[in-house]
């Protein structure tokens, strides 16, 4: 219910046409990088204070959680969805709670339990009484009322406890921002994110994302447990008289143009090569796909792979104060962006092999040119 690094191929430059661009959130990953200026100084400086803001107002209230808000950050930045995975009580709802406290944006959390139906989410036409201007008195006609998806910041809580029927009522509107109700296709207000939090465990009642919308969730974000240090802080910072508030960093408009300003940053060709062959990598019918790729993967990451590793590096090397991307931008984001693309085989399962295992892997045995 819904409440308001190991052999370079030698074509890899080749491929990166064959990849193709997605139409969507990520779909920026085009030869004009390798000519364009890059932003105004001006536009960098505004972007790291804001960001900057941002990120403390976060960290400040969601305790002990300072690399799934950096994450958090580029995903929001670069203008994508997020994924946010753990066991309970780790505070994924508060995070995204706190983002939308910290930007003026409007808010929405849809709780997704077994009996949700898509027009819970997206919204329904309605008859609804209407004065026809004379005497008579009103006539009955059709109206939309929208769902709760019709906001900026979306949170979709426990998203795997929805049947995939419900589940499939986000895909449209988080790949085209749109919304198609009968015969109208309506667009979904500017900017929009989708924030989808799950529980990892193996329980009665859940049901796995299909993997077209994994896919479509630019990062997967995976919430650790906290160690004793931050769990003195979590008992400090919650059980006390007093509630932390985040106050208002950005706007919306502001927020548009922080993600166009990470746009902007230049991507060097050898760079998106580099992404290139990561990606390549994680395919086993690949002639230069390690070992273990062949072993334990069944299917590869997308071209959505790739454009997610290139829009985040853009946004990590503002973060980290440069104006170029570079190479650990790229092996720093590829963590978050492909775990989730990673599609194990029954060897993998069996053997207990984890998509982070195989992207290490990955990153080690992929030369840098």
């Amino acid at each position: 219910m819904a409440n308001k690094s190991e052999r370079s191929s030698p074509d890899a430059g080749a491929q990166v046409e064959g990849l193709g661009v997605q139409n969507g959130h990520d779909a920026a990953i085009t030869d004009v990088d390798s000519h364009n200026e890059g932003p105004a100084e001006a536009d960098i400086t505004a972007f790291i204070d804001t960001a900057q803001q941002l990120e403390h107002e976060l960290s400040s209230i969601v305790v002990g959680q300072e690399r799934v808000v950096r994450e958090l950050l580029l995903a929001l930045l670069a203008g994508g969805h997020v994924l946010l995975e753990g066991v309970p009580g780790l505070g994924k709802t508060l995070l995204v709670r706190t983002l939308s406290d910290a930007l003026a944006l409007k808010f929405a959390r849809i709780q997704f339990t077994p009996d949700l139906m898509p027009a819970d989410i997206v919204g329904t036409t309605i008859v609804s009484e209407q004065s026809d201007g004379t005497s008579s008195g009103s006539k009955r006609v059709f109206s939309f009322q929208p769902g709760p998806i019709f906001a900026n910041i979306v949170l979709a809580d426990e998203v795997n406890r929805a049947t995939p029927k419900t589940q499939s009522a986000l895909l449209e509107g988080m790949q085209e921002r749109t919304v198609s109700v009968g015969d109208s296709t309506r667009p979904l207000p500017k900017p929009f994110f989708v924030l989808a939090t799950q529980n990892p465990l193996e329980m009665e009642g859940t049901y796995p994302l299909p993997e077209a919308q994994l896919d479509r969730f630019l990062l997967k974000v995976l919430v650790r447990f906290p160690d004793a240090k931050n769990l003195m802080r979590i008992i400090d910072t919650t059980v006390g008289t007093t509630t932390l508030l985040a106050k208002q960093v950005a706007t919306g408009e502001q927020l548009q143009q922080l993600i166009d300003t990470a746009r902007a940053v230049p991507v060097a060709t050898h760079v998106k090569e580099y992404g290139v062959r990561l990606l390549l990598a994680t395919h086993p019918d690949q002639e230069d796909a390690p070992e273990q790729v062949c072993k334990y993967v069944r299917y590869g990451a997308s071209p959505r792979g790739l454009q997610a590793i290139i829009t985040t590096a853009k946004v990590r090397a503002l973060l980290e104060g440069r104006y170029n991307v570079s190479k650990e931008d790229v092996q720093n984001v590829a963590f978050p962006a492909l775990r989730h693309r990673i599609i194990l085989n029954f060897d993998g399962l069996a053997d207990g092999i984890t998509p982070e295992n195989l992207i290490e892997t990955i990153i080690e045995e992929t030369e840098v040119s």
